[in-house]
């Protein structure tokens, strides 16, 4: 039997703030799953008993240990963000923009296109260039 690398302690407020998030059951699915893993882990219990217990992969478990030695219970509940590329356009940006799209359309066009969307975006300032798709997943997302 091989040792546990990080062993999860917890003082009372800590555990009684995890039997909170699990019993009342209003906070996310995968906060409670890993509150219940840390519960589990401060009680000594080994890897694959909180894995065959709460059906669980290796890697949650293992991860959600570590996080909660390294930088606590309450970081150890939560996700880190994701890395990715930052969007083109801010909140208050795209609003203007579907606020564009919903109004008349310019001289000569019967509606906006994609296409004069993206040029509207560059036109604005908003960005230096727009493709037409970032606009179609744009209006997508806010239909």
């Amino acid at each position: 039997m091989s040792a546990i690398k990080y062993k999860v302690n917890l003082n009372t407020n800590e555990k009684q703030m995890l039997q909170v998030i699990v019993q009342k059951g209003k906070s996310a699915a995968r906060s409670q799953t890993r509150a219940r893993i840390l519960l589990k882990a401060a009680e000594g219990l080994r890897d694959q008993d909180i894995i065959d217990a709460l059906n669980v992969s290796p890697s949650m478990v293992a991860k959600t240990r570590q996080r909660c030695v390294e930088e606590g219970p309450e970081s150890a509940l939560k996700d880190h963000p994701r890395p990715g590329k930052t969007p083109k356009l801010t909140d208050k940006q795209a609003a203007h923009l579907i606020a564009v799209a919903c109004s008349d359309a310019p001289d000569g066009h019967d509606h906006w296109t994609l296409r004069l969307l993206a040029d509207k975006v560059v036109e604005l300032n908003y960005a230096d260039s727009c493709s037409y798709e970032t606009i179609r997943q744009l209006l997508k997302k806010h239909a």
